[in-house]
């Protein structure tokens, strides 16, 4: 059963009770990410949320790091293009132990400088490591190109110049402006009950200040590109891509199926083509990118340079095959099938749950129930798939990212068009 309350400065309090569950997942979101940051705030996101880990007022970092141990536990955090998460999944009964740990990270954090530097360096390392992995590195160039001049595009780690500018006020400046009751959204699921951890959470975040400084979210525009980075490498590696619905558009579910058919899983079309048929890559697939007000259908794969061009063109022709003509009936029930398993077996997860309720929030405002889930999949008919395809399969939108040894010269009279 799921229950909500919001507190008196705003934040939203989400739980799934699950009594046969033996964890309990807890996590506090923040609907903060890389997209709203200013442009010499870039990667600030991403370093606030390492240096929350790094001591407060009553635990060294290393405490934090013990005390999470030797409960069996797990505490994480990831930063996103519109959402910051701090994370906890622990046994039912050492759920007060995960919201004091979780509440003390976020409310009372140092920020000492000798730690700032240390971290400052642990993030320079990554970014440093995404460049020198190519399977990396080619998403965030194709990100940078979609959503050119706009901060979407932007690595979410930031850029050597922007973190190594940020100082102890910009970070303590920074969380005070955006860390505010009506941005932070707290689920649970697992054993738990939800007056309970209501009663806990207003003990550690009940004097949190409701409101802060306002978020413009402007939509990037959809633009034609075609890229080439060259870069000394055994393969070439791509990213082509085309817009896609954001995440709370009506016809989502169709875009799931459209994603699952391209290059979703092993039977999808372009693993079957381009790896299984003919070889030509390793790891082929293609994935959603979908935010709160635009999208991006995405496919990505490595392979020799000789292979580049007809990869590509395998591509096109397997996204101009969806737009003409409709997919078998077949076809589009094993793939209905597949999603509807995938989602089942992911519910086993409490911290699985745990982000469905996040994301349910954030992006549709309220909890939408498994039932409805499977009956949007099951709406959803071959015709909508292929009326999907000819929204968003179109010149205008193709964007294709090439990295590796690559000859701009090869590529000036590809014929990067679905016609």
């Amino acid at each position: 059963m799921i229950h909500q309350t919001v507190l008196d400065n705003g934040i939203r309090v989400i739980s799934e009770s699950l009594p046969s569950a033996h964890s309990v997942a807890i996590g506090v979101w923040v609907e903060n990410g890389s997209r709203h940051e200013l442009a010499g705030e870039k990667g600030i996101s991403h370093l606030l949320e390492h240096m929350l880990f790094k001591g407060t007022e009553r635990r060294s970092a290393r405490d934090i790091a013990r005390e999470v141990d030797s409960s069996g536990g797990m505490l994480n955090a990831f930063t996103s293009r519109e959402y910051s998460c701090y994370y906890a999944k622990v046994l039912a009964r050492r759920l007060p132990l995960a919201v004091d740990l979780l509440g003390d990270v976020i409310r009372h954090p140092l920020f000492d400088l000798d730690e700032i530097e240390k971290e400052r360096r642990v993030v320079l390392q990554e970014i440093h490591m995404v460049e020198d992995t190519a399977d990396d590195l080619i998403h965030d160039l194709f990100n940078q190109v979609f959503w050119q001049n706009h901060s979407l595009g932007c690595p979410i780690l930031g850029t050597e110049e922007t973190v190594g500018a940020f100082d102890r006020n910009a970070l303590i400046d920074f969380m005070q402006r955006r860390y505010t009751g009506q941005r932070l959204l707290v689920c649970a699921a697992g054993d738990l009950n939800h007056e309970d951890l209501v009663d806990q959470l207003s003990r550690v975040f009940g004097d949190l200040p409701a409101v802060g400084s306002r978020l413009a979210n402007v939509a990037p525009e959809y633009r034609r590109h075609l890229s080439v980075c060259e870069k000394d490498l055994e393969q070439v590696h791509l990213c082509l891509g085309t817009r896609a619905l954001p995440q709370n558009h009506p016809n989502r579910f169709a875009a799931y199926l459209l994603n699952a058919l391209l290059g979703g899983s092993m039977s999808s079309r372009l693993f079957q083509k381009v790896r299984e048929e003919q070889g030509l890559a390793y790891s082929i697939y293609s994935y959603l990118h979908c935010h709160s007000d635009v999208g991006a259908l995405v496919v990505s794969a490595g392979m020799a340079p000789a292979d580049a061009r007809r990869v590509v063109e395998i591509i096109l022709r397997e996204m101009r095959s969806l737009r003409d003509f409709p997919v078998p009936e077949e076809e589009l029930t094993a793939a209905r099938e597949r999603l509807r398993g995938n989602l089942l077996l992911s519910l086993e997860s409490t911290e699985n749950r745990m982000t469905r309720l996040a994301k349910n929030e954030i992006y549709l405002g309220r909890q939408v129930s498994l039932r409805d889930v499977l009956h949007g999949f099951d709406r959803v008919t071959a015709e909508d798939v292929q009326r999907l395809a000819g929204f968003l399969f179109k010149d205008d939108y193709l964007n294709l990212q090439l990295l590796g040894r690559v000859d701009p010269a090869d590529f000036p009279d590809l014929d990067l068009t679905l016609g």
